[in-house]
């Protein structure tokens, strides 16, 4: 891998460990004829997280609300969570997590 030596890590640890996907915000350090190769691409967490929720939905959801309650200082409501989630770069995994949370 030629982009990033900085990342040649990263990569090392998904081939050593038979990962098929590095999820990262840095997709641009990991063009994938470079992946191809070792049998890995690059995903970022949106839509990485998009995947978890088509596989289940329930156990994400869950996992959500368990990271939401666990901050402490501030606390956050559900609204100001999934805000913060939208910040962070995950504004798809927020409407899909927004969809599930109002219809329970």
């Amino acid at each position: 891998m030629d982009q990033n030596p900085d990342d040649r890590h990263v990569l090392a640890a998904a081939i050593r460990c038979n990962a098929d996907v590095i999820v990262t915000f840095n997709l641009d350090d990991f063009p994938s004829q470079a992946l191809q190769q070792y049998g890995v691409e690059a995903q970022h967490p949106d839509e990485f997280i998009l995947h978890l929720l088509d596989l289940n939905p329930a156990i994400v959801c869950s996992a959500a609300e368990i990271q939401r309650m666990r901050l402490k200082n501030p606390p956050k409501t559900p609204d100001e969570y999934l805000d913060t989630l939208i910040k962070q770069g995950l504004p798809q995994s927020v409407s899909t997590l927004r969809e599930l949370f109002y219809r329970i």
